[in-house]
Parts: structure tokens; sequence; C-alpha cells
């Protein structure tokens, strides 16, 4: 390890070239830096929300056939639906400010089993947000570019996927600083485009009536009142991609700002009337300046080409205004990072998934979660081939599931809740009809397409689910047998007999451990039963990783380091029941393993004649998969301090 004076190594200048240099966790203000306000909020998770309108309008409209009448009413059930998702989630958000979204409502409302079905819904859905988001990117961009290029699509878009690791390793407010430009022409090119869409066919709107009325009386002849609502239906459900993403704020309130409740909420808000507006006005001129389906060209595409030749600078515009959409949905694959990250690390809390997948990195990122999606993404995008109609298909299946747990959870709540709920009858209405909405959308996209991609979908979730309990078997059967194995050591005796002071000088212990625990005490008694009379000093050392579930606040670092003092005083207060002089030393970081070394190498300084001891699990069958779920970092640290000329002796913890 390089002296503070030296420079760091080739590899370590690569890595902070392109991740960014270690946030300081001495600055009491990181927190709030680190935090978005409902702007940068509204471009970090609505982005896939809004991105979302280049393809699901596009999708429920394709299916609506030669049936393009029902356009309109398309359009109002659309916005209608976005504001009853949206006005739900406001109020998830008022019940769990701490975030969580579809995973805590169902966790806490539906039991852990439901919990984590509902978890793993929007892991995959969050990964086929990635990846349906870039492939409709690539969509758009090749649109207005020569048929010979779409040979290089596919590899255009594995390109971004890397690009967007990078910059979420690097933090969540510097990928969306770094995106909001995207964002904002996004926003003026279609508000342009709408709005000219709809000015521009206003004195033909009479005709279009007297059109629509008679292409409607002649369908209902065609199709009957049943058969037109089933058509009705069934491209409402297929343009259910259109709403995912609403999702994203009660997922990720962890970032956002205090006051958490009201920015949450004011965010909701713009996500809701940006994503409604557009949506709609493009299903509404779809209709009016008859759009139809052009090889390898989107809806979209087709509409800013003829919309584009009543405005000045007309090829410049259609250009920017498609490449602001191909754009945006690379930053709307944004949310699918900054939601997939949060909801492994809030099951990594909850030992559903490794626990290293709530570790926080030195940019103060959880960069496993964001590898993780960003893999699962990749693998996605080549086994479709960048299909975004796939995609589309497969990714709307999930979004809903958790949308109609998150609705029932939060009714039943309503329901069952009669004492300081004022409004109960309200929210009780708007519950029960989000979740037929968002049933019936499951229902017939499930059944629609099961065979065309969805049950992929349901299969990957279902094994997801299935490891997920695996996994949380597995820790739960491990703190189990520890749990009886040190319970007992736990309260110490009183030896009567008093410590002395520490004398530096003299052969030292030091033992690294966690929180206070009966394996640390075991371990602590091993030293001296070991070696008796022959330590005359022992300095309990610790380190205070901060992860997700406590990096929540701007006072979260101060909390984790009172939190790691108290156990380490209580370490103290034992050693001295057994008549043992004993003082500690704690530090605080990202990474146990970095902050441990430089914690023991100041220590040994002061105590030169020192011996470090840790504790490590030991299995009685070493299986490829416990590496994985448990970290290694007493082997880790011990080869640091080794190299460092320093004694190290590992003390196991055995586990059946």
């Amino acid at each position: 390890m390089s002296d503070q004076g030296e420079s760091p190594e080739p590899g370590q200048r690569i890595k902070r070239f392109l991740f960014g240099p270690p946030r300081d966790l001495a600055d009491r203000s990181i927190f709030h830096r680190l935090s978005l306000i409902p702007i940068l909020a509204w471009i970090g998770l609505g982005a896939d929300g809004l991105s979302s309108s280049s393809y699901g309008p596009d999708e429920a409209f394709r299916t609506l056939g030669e049936h393009t009448y029902l356009a309109v009413a398309l359009g109002v059930a659309t916005a209608l639906t976005v504001g009853v998702i949206s006005a739900a989630y406001i109020r998830i958000i008022e019940e769990y400010p701490q975030g969580g979204g579809g995973y805590m409502v169902a966790t806490k409302l539906l039991g852990q089993r439901l919990g984590v079905v509902s978890g793993c819904a929007l892991l995959v859905d969050y990964m086929l947000t990635i990846t349906v988001s870039i492939a409709a990117a690539g969509d758009a961009i090749f649109s207005f570019l020569p048929l010979p290029c779409l040979a290089w699509k596919l590899p255009v878009e594995v390109f971004f996927i890397l690009v967007l690791v990078t910059l979420n390793i690097r933090g969540v407010r510097e990928s969306v600083l770094l995106l909001a430009p995207i964002f904002v022409l996004f926003v003026v090119t279609h508000l342009i485009l709408i709005v000219t869409g709809v000015v521009a066919h206003l004195p033909e709107i009479p005709a279009t009536t007297r059109t629509v009325s008679t292409q409607f009386t002649g369908g209902l002849q065609v199709l009957g009142w049943g058969g037109m609502l089933l058509l009705f239906v069934h491209a409402y459900s297929m343009g259910g991609g259109t709403y995912t993403g609403l999702e994203a704020v009660s997922n990720s309130m962890a970032i956002i700002r205090e006051p958490r409740v009201q920015y949450g909420q004011r965010t909701m808000l713009y996500m809701a009337v940006s994503l409604a507006f557009t949506c709609a006005g493009l299903l509404v001129c779809y209709l009016l300046w008859n759009v139809t389906p052009q090889t390898g060209k989107t809806l979209n595409a087709v509409l800013a080409e003829r919309v584009s030749t009543v405005l000045p600078l007309a090829g410049a515009f259609m250009i920017l205004t498609l490449f602001s959409e191909g754009a945006l949905l690379v930053v709307g694959a944004q949310t699918g990072f900054l939601g997939g990250q949060g909801i492994l690390a809030n099951m990594a809390v909850d030992s559903w998934v490794p626990r290293r997948f709530a570790a926080l990195s030195e940019r103060l990122t959880t960069a496993n979660g964001v590898v993780l999606m960003g893999l699962a993404s990749l693998a996605a995008l080549l086994y479709t081939g960048g299909d975004v109609r796939r995609l589309v298909v497969m990714y709307s299946i999930n979004v809903f599931l958790t949308f109609s747990l998150s609705m029932f959870g939060m009714g039943r709540l309503w329901l069952f809740s009669r004492v300081g709920r004022p409004r109960r009858m309200r929210r009780i209405a708007l519950f029960a009809f989000g979740f037929v909405l968002c049933v019936t959308i499951l229902v017939v996209t499930v059944f629609e397409k099961f065979m065309e991609g969805g049950w992929l979908t349901l299969v990957v979730t279902g094994g997801a689910i299935g490891l997920c309990f695996l996994i949380r078997y597995h820790y739960r059967n491990v703190g189990l047998q520890l749990g009886r194995l040190y319970k007992q050591l736990e309260k110490l005796p009183e030896s009567g007999l008093t410590p002395g002071p520490l004398e530096p000088e003299q052969p030292t212990a030091a033992l690294l451990v966690g929180g206070y625990s009966g394996v640390g005490i075991h371990a602590m008694l091993t030293i001296f039963r070991s070696f008796p009379g022959f330590y005359r000093n022992l300095v309990f050392l610790s380190v205070g990783v901060v992860d997700t579930g406590g990096f929540k606040g701007e006072h979260a670092i101060d909390d984790l380091h009172q939190a790691t003092e108290t156990a380490l005083q209580r370490y103290v207060e034992a050693a001295g029941k057994l008549g043992i002089s004993a003082t500690y030393r704690c530090a605080i970081g990202t990474d146990a393993v970095d902050e441990a070394e430089k914690l023991c190498l100041e220590v040994a300084k002061e105590f030169p004649r020192i011996t470090f001891f840790e504790g490590q699990l030991v299995f009685g069958r070493e299986r490829w998969y416990q590496r994985i779920l448990h970290n290694e970092t007493a082997y880790a640290i011990q080869k640091r301090l080794q190299w460092a000329g320093k004694t190290v002796v590992i003390l196991p913890a055995r586990v059946e």
C-alpha cells in the first residue's frame, strides 16, 4: 500500500480517472451534496417514464391496426392510468418515506414472502428497463441513419450500457448532471412536436371528428361492443410499457434531499404531468397525421418527419427530435441502474441476496449492484438482439406485478385502519381502482404475450425468487448456529480482578471485531486461553462500514461512529470484568479491508509488540457459494498485514 505522499499506482490512476477519487466521509455535508432536489430527481428518475413515450404509445397504436379511431380514447385512458398510478405512489411515499417502494410495501403489508416476490419482480423489471431503453434508443437513433448503418446498432447499444455502468459507479448526482441537457432537449423538442402537431390540424378537427365517428360506427358493426372492448383493452395493455418508471421515486427515496416526502411528491407530480401529456399527445398526433408503420422507423420518427415539414429548419428539427429521443432513452436506462441497485441494497440488508450488495464503494455508490445490473442487461440485450417489441412484452409483466401487489397492500392498509386516517374512503377507492387497472393489464399481457417472451420473464423471476429463499435460508441457518454456540458468552461473570494500566511496551493482543456479540467474546477468551499470562494488553479494533442500510441522512456517519464506539466500549467493559487491561480504536470507511489495514498499522506504532487476531467463519464442508455469500475479510487483512511484517492469527468460528 502506498504511503500518503507517494503517487498512486497506474491501475489506481486509471480507476480514479474513470470513476473519480474517493469521497471524504469526514465532510458532514456530503449527504446533502449527493442527494437530489426535485428537478434533478425528475431528470434522474423520471427519464425512464418519459422516455417510455418512445415505445409505449407506438406499441399501443400499432395494436389498434386499422381501428385507429380508438386512439383518442386510448390517449385519455393512458393519461388517466398515469394519474391513478402516480396518485397511488404519492400516498406510498407518505407512508414509506425511507424508500423501498413496492418491495417495502409488500414486505410490510403483505409479508416477507410476497415482499421478495415484489423485490425480484422489480429487479428483473429494472434490468429490462435498462435493456429496452437502450434498444429503443438504438432504434430511434438509427431511424434517421442509412439502412447499412443498422449493422452497428447492437455494438453501439452495448457501448451505451458500458458507459452508463461507468457513470453510475462515479455517482448518482454526477450522472444526472451530465445527462440533464439531453433531458431538457427532449422536453423542448417533443413539446414543439405535439403542440405543432395539434395546432397545425386545428382547422381539420371537425372533419377528423366526423371521420372518426363514421369509422367508429363501421367498426362497431363489424366487431360489436364486445369485440371493440376486447380490442381496446388489448391495445391498452400492450401499451403497458408506458407506465414503467412511475415507481422509481418511491424505490429511490434515499437519494432525494430533505424534506424528503415533499420533494418526492413534487418529483412524482413532474413525472405524471410530463408523461401523461407526452403519451396522450403522441397518440392524438398519430391519428391527426395518419401515421402508419414504416420499415426501419418508429412511429415517432414518421410523425417527426411529417410535422417538421410545417416548421422552419425542418431537417434540423427532425434530427434534433429523434436524437433527443434516442439520447433520452439512454438517460431512461439510468433509472434502471438507480432503482435496481436500490432494491438490491434493501434486499441485501434483509439477507435475501448476498450482503455485499449493501456495501458502498469509495464513491458512496453500490458499485456491486451497478455491475450486476449492467451485466444482466447486457445478457438480455444480446439474447433478444435488441428487439424492442420482444423486450417490451418481457418487461411490462413484472412492473404490473409489483404495481398490483403495492395497490393491494396499500388498499388493505387503509381498509383496516380506521383511526387517524383522514380521507379513508378516497384512499380505498384510489387503491382499489389502481389495483383493477394494474391487474387487468397484467393478466391481458401475460395471456396475449406468454408465448412471445412473457414465459421467459416469469421463469427468470421465479428462478430469482427461489434463489433468494435459498440465500435467506443459508444466512438464517448460519446465524442460528452461531447464536446458539456463543449465546452464553455474551454475559460474563465478574472475576473480581482489577485491570491495571496499559503497558504499551509489553506484549499486546489486538482483536478485530464487528458488533458486540458472543462471537467476539469467544475470540477474546480464546486468545487468553491459548496464550496464558503472555499478553499484558488487549486492544479491540473495529471498522464501521458505511453501507446503504445506514447511509440515509446527513447524520449517518456520526451515528455509525457512535454505534461502533458503543460496541467497542462494551467489549472493554467485558474485558475489565475478567481483569484484562483493554482499550479500543475504531475507524469509519466504505472498504473494511483498506480501513482495517490503516487502523492496524497505526495501532502497531503505539504498541510495538503487538499480535493481531481476527475471527473468520469456517464451514465443515466448503462450498463455492460460501465465498459469494460471506466475505473473506479476515484473510484479506491477514495478507496485507503480513506483507507489512505484522503477525496475524485467524481464530475460527466453526459452522456445520
